[in-house]
C-alpha cells in the first residue's frame, strides 16, 4: 500500500521483534524521574490530541510527519516510550509495514476499524490498542462520547495523559479490547451505512428507524464475527452500541467514508460466504458506482 512517508522496508525491518530480543515495555507511573520520551506518528487532529496528553506528562514528543524520514528518526529516537501510529485508516497498512523494528514492541494503534487481523501481518509484539470514543475537529474542542477504552502495555500511560487533558478514558484487558473493538465498529458501520438511506442522528436512527438499523448491525455482527474468528455476545454489543447512541443521540450518521465503509463489509462477507442482502440493497442506490 503506497503512502508518501512510506520507505522501502530492509530485510532487518520484516524481521519479529522476537527474534532480536526485544519485548514490550510495561510501564509504571510512578517511576516518574527519568526523561522520557514518545513518537506520534501522524500529527492531525487525532495525532495533536494524543501529542498533547503525552506533554501533559511530562514527556518530549517527536512528530513523525508525511514527509519525515521515519528511520532517520528512529535511529536517534531508538528506545521510545510509546509509538502513537494516528494516521488515517486507509494509510495503516503502509505505516506498519515501514514501520522500524526498534519501534514495532512500542506502537499503539487509535484507527476506526480495528481488528486484531489490522496489525497481525506486521510483526508487531503486543500493540497497545486504544479504540478512541472521541471526536477533534478543526477549530472545535475535543468531543468525548464515551470513555476511551486503552489496552496494551502503555494503556496506563495513556489513560492517564488522557485523562490529565479531560478525555475519559479506561484501561481494560486484551480479551476485552476485542470486544471493545466490534462494539466501535458496530456503532460507526451502522450508523454510517444505515445513514446512507435516512441521514440524520444516531438517535433518530435508533428510535425512528430500528428494522434498518437492527437489519444492518446483524449483516456487520455476522462479518465481524468472521473476521475475529469466533463468536460474539451480540445483545451486549448491541447495549454498547445503544449506550454511545444515547451518550451523544445528535451525533450525525455519515459521511464522506460511508459508501466505502459499506463496500468493505459487503467485500469481506462475500470472502466468507455471508448473505447480506440489506447491505446489498443499499450498494444498489448508495454504493460509490451507483
Amino acid at each position: 500500500m503506497p503512502s508518501a512517508a512510506a520507505g522501502t522496508r530492509s530485510t532487518a525491518d520484516r524481521d519479529s521483534p522476537s527474534e532480536i530480543g526485544v519485548r514490550p515495555r510495561v510501564y509504571d507511573l510512578a517511576m516518574n524521574s527519568t526523561p522520557h520520551t514518545s513518537v506520534v506518528v501522524g500529527i492531525g487532529e487525532l495525532g495533536g490530541v494524543f501529542a498533547k496528553a503525552l506533554l501533559s506528562l511530562g514527556h518530549t514528543v517527536v512528530p513523525v510527519l508525511r514527509t519525515t524520514p521515519v528511520h532517520d528518526v528512529a535511529n536517534r529516537v531508538p528506545d521510545p516510550d510509546v509509538v502513537v501510529i494516528a494516521v488515517g485508516e486507509n494509510d495503516l497498512g503502509a505505516a506498519l509495514a515501514s514501520l522500524p523494528t526498534q519501534w514495532r514492541t512500542r506502537a499503539c494503534l487509535v484507527q476506526n476499524e480495528l481488528l486484531p487481523r489490522s496489525w497481525e501481518e506486521y510483526n508487531l509484539v503486543d500493540p497497545t490498542v486504544a479504540v478512541v470514543w472521541f471526536e477533534k475537529k478543526p477549530g472545535t474542542p475535543v468531543n468525548p462520547i464515551i470513555p476511551t477504552p486503552i489496552a496494551g502495555p502503555a494503556a496506563e500511560l495513556l489513560v492517564a495523559g488522557l485523562r490529565n487533558v479531560g478525555i475519559p478514558a479506561r484501561t481494560v484487558s486484551a480479551h476485552e479490547q476485542v470486544a471493545e473493538m466490534v462494539r466501535k465498529n458496530l456503532y460507526i458501520l451502522v450508523a454510517n451505512i444505515a445513514g446512507l438511506e435516512v441521514g440524520g442522528s444516531v438517535g433518530d436512527l435508533w428510535t425512528a428507524h430500528n428494522t434498518l438499523a437492527r437489519a444492518v448491525g446483524d449483516e456487520v455482527l455476522a462479518v465481524q464475527s468472521w473476521l475475529v474468528g469466533e463468536s460474539l455476545a451480540e445483545d451486549r454489543l448491541y447495549d454498547g452500541m445503544v449506550e454511545a447512541f444515547n451518550a451523544d443521540p445528535g451525533h450525525g450518521t455519515t459521511g464522506r467514508s460511508a459508501p466505502a465503509r459499506l463496500e468493505r463489509v459487503i467485500r469481506h462477507a462475500r470472502e466468507a460466504g455471508l448473505a447480506t442482502p440489506t447491505l446489498d440493497r443499499l450498494q444498489e442506490t448508495f454504493g460509490r458506482n451507483a
